[in-house]
């Protein structure tokens, strides 16, 4: 079986300049990073400090042996009081993969998880923003094979974006199907 990293080098790159007629392979649009995040303020909602700490290394846990990688603390920016939020209290993680990393998440998620997912009947082309970047979110973590179900305690929600460095809609879109990413067909 080729590699993501493998095959866009030898196969997407010459199926890019092919459709788009590049003149250079730089020219060929690539995804630029992934980034996974999760917030997990309702769970920690009017809990005290050492449950907020062990929900937070339960997530952070679970986070790393999806990615690969050790995710960093998000914080609250402010205070609302109706939230019982702290600023400076830990609301979330993040975790930004680039690189191999980048492949072999992108490749776990295309040909595991997505199959796995309840109901999954491909990625909308509304989930492409504006400026390139495609957003997924997942209700619950349970499609990656890494998760032991029986142990877990709570369920937390995470989203990813790809980030691609794309100029135009029909690019972008392109270059997802190209790497296994399984967009819906375009409704006119």
């Amino acid at each position: 079986m080729i590699r993501l990293q493998e095959k866009y080098k030898k196969e997407i790159i010459p199926a890019m300049i092919e459709k788009f007629g590049y003149k250079n392979r730089m020219a060929v649009p690539k995804i630029e990073k992934v980034i996974v995040n999760t917030g997990f303020g309702k769970m920690i909602e009017g809990k005290g400090a050492g449950e907020r700490k062990k929900i937070q290394e339960h997530i952070s846990h679970n986070l790393s042996l999806m990615t690969g990688q050790k995710p960093v603390a998000v914080q609250a920016r402010k205070s609302i009081a109706a939230f019982k939020l702290r600023q400076g209290m830990v609301v979330g993680l993040k975790t930004t993969l680039r690189g191999k990393m980048m492949y072999e998440f992108l490749e776990k998620i295309t040909m595991l998880v997505f199959p796995r997912s309840r109901d999954f009947r491909g990625i909308p082309l509304t989930s492409i923003s504006e400026n390139g970047d495609l957003t997924i979110g997942f209700k619950e973590y349970t499609p990656f094979p890494e998760v032991k179900i029986e142990k877990e305690k709570g369920i937390f929600g995470l989203e990813i974006t790809i980030k691609t460095n794309a100029k135009t809609r029909e690019e972008r879109i392109e270059l997802l199907r190209q790497i296994g990413v399984p967009l819906k067909k375009e409704e006119n």
